[in-house]
């Protein structure tokens, strides 16, 4: 069961947890769903095609036990606004999932795929997606503008949908989307699907490649294909990529006569293997560690010059703290990692959340048994009391500029070595 906030309020007093408990351990560490959308031309020539992907991690999602399994049910509403803030489409499901095995419900690694596709006219959109797991009542939102295309009557792309697997079936090729756009550092391939829209048969010159934040190329790959006209579906898999950390995109170019004719992007980011997908940049992921790691262990990494070495060194390092090296769950790099999230979340304001009082104290204790929040008393700034009972400490955070500038008043316990996980 899951456990929530529960405030008390005492006269100008308030006691609760900084954070709520999450079965299958940590905030921070996934998202509370993933989504993708791509559009597509339709048979109706005023309108576009809109495929809406969703995937849910089981330990987002309440299970209740029933006689022969465990169950939960979740809802997704999808809603289109123009900019006159109009409703222009609405469309409501209701999945269920069902497992004979009482770890999967926790599971970060087993999630629930929901995918529905709709018509709507080209145009620039608030999208919302609102999930509802039906037995906590919980809701995560998800909002951002979208542009629906309109799609050209001569030559043109759809949008991109990377693949995370091909399944073969008598019902042909079935297609799992790579909802989530990540890649792993073990990963070698980019396998991806889109739809090519031709006015006539013909022999095109298609061009991919991939750049990394920085637009400096990592891959290219130049390939004819023969297409027909009307609607083609095109899947590839680009190979012999070697990934490192961070962000990309995938690029789609129609080449005719040297000039690119049509275009399309994809951006997706690469992670380490086993790591949380939180740790996307390496360099902060390693400065992020000054809680964990002695500032020797940090300086040798960061002065590593080449990446691939430096990577190797984190990830050694974290090796060493795996509580059981045989999985492939590191605990305490999990752990680590998720209060690294929630402080960045939580206690953002003049510094990242990890680098404020506040994130130190979180990251270093977890989270605290009491807080004490006094945000309104007279002649006196607001302030948080965090009690730790098994060390038998206490901090107090005074909000110096009234602005949520939380700073620890009581440094004196700046013996944190002793202190870290």
């Amino acid at each position: 069961m899951k456990k929530f906030f529960l405030f008390l309020f005492f006269v100008s007093s308030l006691f609760a947890q900084v954070e709520y408990s999450r079965k299958g351990g940590g905030t921070g560490l996934l998202p509370k769903f993933y989504i993708d959308l791509a559009t597509y031309a339709s048979q109706d020539s005023e309108k576009s095609k809109i495929d809406v992907f969703i995937k849910i991690p089981y330990s987002n999602i309440q299970f209740l036990k029933t006689a022969t399994s465990y169950a939960a049910k979740y809802s997704v509403t999808i809603s289109l606004y123009d900019d006159d803030e109009v409703l222009k489409l609405e469309k409501l499901w209701t999945e269920k999932i069902n497992v004979q095995n009482f770890q999967q419900t926790s599971s970060n690694t087993s999630f629930s795929i929901s995918y529905k596709s709709f018509t709507v006219k080209p145009g620039e959109y608030k999208f919302v997606c609102k999930v509802e797991d039906l037995e906590s009542k919980k809701h995560f939102p998800f909002e951002q503008e979208v542009k629906i295309r309109k799609f050209s009557q001569n030559i043109d792309l759809s949008d991109i949908i990377l693949v995370s697997e091909y399944i073969e079936s008598q019902e042909g090729t079935k297609i799992i989307p790579n909802i989530s756009n990540l890649v792993t550092s073990q990963d070698t391939m980019l396998s991806f699907f889109y739809e090519l829209y031709s006015n006539a048969d013909t022999t095109l010159n298609i061009a991919y490649s991939i750049s990394d934040k920085e637009k400096k190329l990592l891959y290219i790959k130049d390939n004819k294909i023969k297409v027909e006209k009307g609607k083609n579906e095109i899947n590839e898999t680009l190979e012999n990529i070697k990934f490192a950390l961070g962000d990309y995109q995938l690029n789609i170019k129609v080449i005719e006569n040297d000039k690119m004719i049509k275009g399309i992007g994809k951006k997706f980011s690469s992670k380490i293997f086993g790591f949380p997908a939180i740790v996307t940049d390496l360099d902060e992921a390693i400065q992020q560690m000054q809680y964990i790691a002695a500032s020797r262990d940090i300086s040798e990494m960061e002065d590593i010059e080449n990446y691939q070495d430096r990577l190797d060194a984190y990830i050694n390092y974290w090796k060493r703290l795996d509580p059981s090296p045989n999985t492939v769950e590191n605990e305490t790099l999990n752990e680590y990692y998720r209060r690294v999230a929630y402080a960045d979340e939580s206690f953002g304001g003049y510094f990242k959340g990890w680098r404020s009082d506040m994130g130190m104290v979180y990251i270093t204790l977890g989270p605290p048994d009491q807080v004490t929040r006094r945000p309104y008393e007279i002649d006196t700034r607001p302030y948080e009391i965090w009690d730790y009972y098994v060390i038998n400490r206490s901090f107090i955070f005074v909000d110096q500029t009234n602005f949520g500038d939380y700073r620890l008043e009581n440094p004196a316990y700046g013996d944190w070595f002793r202190y870290r996980p």
